[in-house]
């Protein structure tokens, strides 16, 4: 037995007619198809929205499992990889080669659960004004709180709680996702207004990257920028108007980077490392060195030499140089296959979610999980300027992996739960 609803279009939107709607129907699908140019097809059709397609009564698919797959794999070689990257020095402060191994398996295990209990979580619950604005609330509080908590590294970044710490920052990310998932489907009908349509969108980005950039943390507030951006286009804002505000925000960006020294002083080494081989040049030349050193097939799997005090946190920001040193071209571009699956995927789940708030939820997610990465292992390549940005699932970092995880678990609930 098959049933289907119909739905209420608006006059600019075309649906997928089933049944014996006839020929003129079929006439006019083709007609508004059409009209639509590639790009704006792949938006409307990215973000659920005017693009036809069939809709039923609800339905419960079976999650994703490439990219369960993808994401298990990622993890597991990430333990393996940073176990190479980590014994040395974990011994060296530590005294046991296996510190960063234990505490990242510990960290993957939780993730692991919180990943499978949301592939069962309805993830339409979250798109209510209460848990939304409960989110954001609860992610300013930490964000506040963070700046009285004492500096790391001349940075507020981290609380403290017993023996665990976190990054208010890594549940930004998450929050802001969920949180213009929601605005920007509820404004859906005025995104050609700039006031009532996706200010206040634009406002809770700047508010929560401010929060962020006075840590300060640059690297997570662009990723937030980023974010907000791919979501922007998914969800139907207009290019031309995306092209202005990039234009009026570019002199306030190069102004962030040129009013510190610090900044300054990052930009230039990264035009030019050799400027100070010895100084702030040194980590990149030595990523560049464990790189170009694997060949093809790399060194080996716990041999690499630029692990040995060479290469500043071989375990965390710089470990895809590890792996190209160890595993070589070969193992680099594995780990850069395994990311445009989980691409992929995320992509595949967007289109096919039939609701806009779930495909603006895994847009944004799969954006966020990808762009870090695509930024991580172009500052290991000095294709980018050094950020400090992690690589997901394989970085060490506790809350790095657990976010990571939860946001595939979010993804994974898209793709199970249709209507």
């Amino acid at each position: 037995m098959s049933c289907c609803s119909h739905l209420r279009a608006r006059a600019s939107t075309c649906l997928w007619i089933t049944g014996s709607a006839g020929s003129d129907s079929a006439r006019s699908f083709i007609s508004c198809r059409r009209n639509l140019s590639h790009g704006a097809r792949f938006r409307y059709r990215l973000s659920a929205t005017g693009y036809p397609r069939r809709t039923a009564l609800a339905v419960k698919l079976s999650p994703d499992r490439t990219l369960f797959v993808a994401t298990v794999c990622l993890v597991s070689f990430g333990l393996v990889m940073l176990y190479s990257a980590s014994a040395v020095v974990a011994h060296d402060a530590h005294r046991s080669s296996h510190f960063f191994l234990v505490k990242q398996s510990m960290w993957a295990c939780v993730g692991l659960l919180l990943m499978l209990a949301l592939t069962r979580f309805d993830y339409r619950t979250l798109k209510h004004p209460v848990v939304i604005y409960g989110l954001l609330a609860a992610v300013v509080v930490l964000l506040v709180g963070v700046l009285f908590t004492p500096p790391l590294k001349n940075a507020h970044r981290w609380i403290r709680v017993g023996l665990l710490s976190f990054q208010p920052s890594e549940l930004a990310k998450l929050t802001l996702v969920i949180a213009l998932a929601y605005e920007l489907d509820r404004r859906f009908e005025r995104l050609n207004e700039f006031v009532s349509g996706w200010l206040p969108s634009l406002l809770t980005t700047g508010f929560l990257a401010f929060l962020v950039l006075i840590e300060p943390d640059y690297s997570t507030s662009f990723i937030l920028v980023f974010i907000s951006a791919c979501l922007f286009f998914a969800a139907g804002v207009p290019v031309q108007k995306l092209a202005w505000l990039a234009a009026v925000s570019g002199p306030v960006l190069f102004w962030l980077v040129l009013s510190e020294d610090y900044r300054r002083e990052r930009l230039l080494i990264f035009l030019d490392p050799f400027r100070d081989p010895l100084g702030k040049g040194f980590q990149i030349i030595q990523s560049l060195i464990a790189v170009g050193s694997g060949g093809l097939f790399g060194a080996g799997y716990m041999r690499s030499q630029q692990k040995l005090f060479y290469l500043p946190e071989p375990h965390s920001d710089f470990i895809f140089a590890v792996i190209g040193e160890e595993l070589g071209l070969i193992g680099a571009l594995g780990v850069v296959a395994a990311f445009c699956v989980l691409l992929w995927r995320g992509l595949v789940i967007a289109s096919r979610a039939t609701d806009r708030f779930g495909s603006l939820v895994a847009t944004g997610l799969t954006m966020l999980l990808v762009g870090q990465a695509l930024i991580n292992i172009g500052v290991t390549l000095g294709m980018l300027p050094t950020t400090g940005l992690t690589l997901p699932f394989i970085s060490s970092g506790g809350t790095s992996l657990v976010t990571s995880m939860i946001a595939v678990g979010l993804l994974l609930s898209v793709s199970q739960h249709a209507r």
